[in-house]
């Protein structure tokens, strides 16, 4: 498993960066990456998180596509930011779903760490939706994914993955501080 867990890291990190930098090959890369993934996680019966990477497969290819025409007039896409009301809506759904997925994967599998995983499953499902809307909080729900991860991964012997979540934890704090500036950059031109 460590050559394509090793593939999976590479990718996964070009993935990040690009999309920090808010450029469109983050989410080709991020295809690659999640296909990837999606071997592992069945090696390893973390089914939520092998579930996440096929939802992701769809959410690429949608990220992709609302990145380039989702913008006014099919422009590129800028940074946004949420309502107080829809971030507490993506809190509160975040809060609701995650024990019920936890349950389930708790009682009808073999799943290990199944709240964990189903927090990093669910968080990681709101986080991508809004990374593809290019929404800010995005960043915020990617830094609470990647705190819980960190420690599956490394319970379950996947250290290479683990460092790769410890590294996409500081790449989050850096994109979250490059789409505030290009979020407040966007607001004094449209000023």
């Amino acid at each position: 498993m460590t050559g394509i867990e090793l593939a999976a890291v590479l990718f996964g990190l070009a993935c990040v960066w690009l999309t920090i930098r808010q450029n469109i090959w983050c989410w080709p890369t991020g295809l690659v990456q999640v296909i990837l993934y999606v071997i592992i996680f069945y090696q390893v019966k973390l089914y939520s998180d092998l579930i996440l990477h096929l939802v992701y497969i769809g959410m690429q290819i949608y990220g992709w596509h609302h990145w380039l025409y989702g913008g006014k007039d099919q422009e590129a896409l800028p940074v946004s930011t949420l309502t107080s009301q829809q971030r507490l809506l993506w809190i509160l759904v975040a809060g609701l779903i995650t024990p019920l997925w936890g349950f389930g994967m708790a009682k009808y599998t073999d799943a290990t760490f199944p709240y964990g995983d189903a927090f990093t499953t669910v968080a990681s499902l709101i986080a991508q939706w809004l990374l593809a809307q290019k929404k800010l909080e995005s960043w915020y729900f990617w830094i609470a994914v990647d705190v819980i991860a960190i420690g599956i991964y490394w319970q379950k012997n996947l250290v290479l993955t683990a460092g790769l979540y410890a590294v996409f934890l500081v790449l989050a704090v850096i994109g979250l501080l490059a789409w505030r500036k290009a979020y407040s950059s966007n607001r004094s031109e449209a000023i």
